[in-house]
């Protein structure tokens, strides 16, 4: 059985506060991108094994996240051994939710496959547990995300007919570093009401706060920025703690040239 795991966008990330338990506060819109990998599951002879291809992904099978999500099934169902093939083309360290993605799906995909009739509110608990922004890709539907990025509220928002292009140079940010560098706000943001303004609006309004940091760090990711606005973006943002920048164009993509190495992608939303 096949998916295809799609990545999402931030639009707007604020960093309110830390908190407590060492985490931080944020407001942020979820918005999803049909950008997305390839994932495949079949029953196994042997012992439960991953194949990747496409974008190398460092690490073991075993801190996969793919691999996480089957073996929380598992502990709670008697799932056989399964061969998972997965086809990497959302790059990771981009802010793009690529491997949050593929647990989510991988969740779906099983519970699917062996007609486990999990809820998709248990879905959304399983996915909790594998990491902060993976239980978005459960629904996949724009949302209000909140508290550590974990907390959603699904707001009524369409980029339909629009078009997209996504950059990101060939530089990986981890995002607890992003987070050691970021200036949290100390004060409570209503992104909703940001988010009801025309998009031709947002550049002025709708705010990545780790921008900052990360564009004085790497000028590069802040120069894709400005040639996406250069060129007539709407709006233009760098995605999560980076290192990818989308731009947001309402006729058809300008003509732009970007270094080989660069990932570059665009499509109609």
């Amino acid at each position: 059985m096949i998916c295809f795991p799609n990545c999402k966008i931030n639009l707007g990330l604020y960093v309110e506060n830390k908190r407590n338990d060492g985490f931080h506060n944020i407001k942020t819109v979820f918005y999803p991108i049909s950008l997305c990998d390839v994932l495949e599951i079949s029953l196994s002879k042997n012992e439960t094994n991953l194949n990747i291809r496409g974008i190398p992904i460092e690490g073991n099978i075993e801190t996969n996240l793919c691999v996480k999500a089957y073996h929380i099934l598992k502990n709670d169902f008697n799932l056989p051994a399964i061969d998972i093939e997965l086809l990497k083309t959302i790059p990771h360290g981009a802010g793009l939710g690529g491997g949050s993605s593929d647990a989510a799906f991988m969740l779906k995909l099983l519970n699917e496959y062996f007609g486990l009739n999990i809820s998709d509110l248990e879905l959304i608990k399983y996915a909790s547990q594998l990491g902060s922004d993976c239980a978005f890709f459960i629904k996949n539907k724009a949302v209000i995300a909140s508290e550590k990025g974990d907390v959603f509220r699904e707001i009524e928002l369409t980029l339909k007919d629009y078009f997209i292009i996504i950059v990101k140079p060939p530089v990986n940010i981890s995002t607890p570093d992003a987070y050691k560098l970021v200036k949290p706000r100390n004060e409570n943001i209503d992104i909703n009401d940001i988010i009801l303004h025309p998009i031709n609006q947002w550049k002025d309004l709708l705010i990545n706060d780790f921008e900052h940091s990360v564009f004085h760090k790497y000028p590069e990711i802040k120069f894709i920025k400005t040639k996406l606005y250069e060129n007539g973006a709407l709006y233009a943002a760098m995605s999560g703690s980076g290192a990818s920048v989308f731009g947001i164009f309402k006729n058809q993509l300008p003509e732009m040239s970007f270094d080989k190495n660069y990932f570059v992608w665009k499509s109609i939303i």
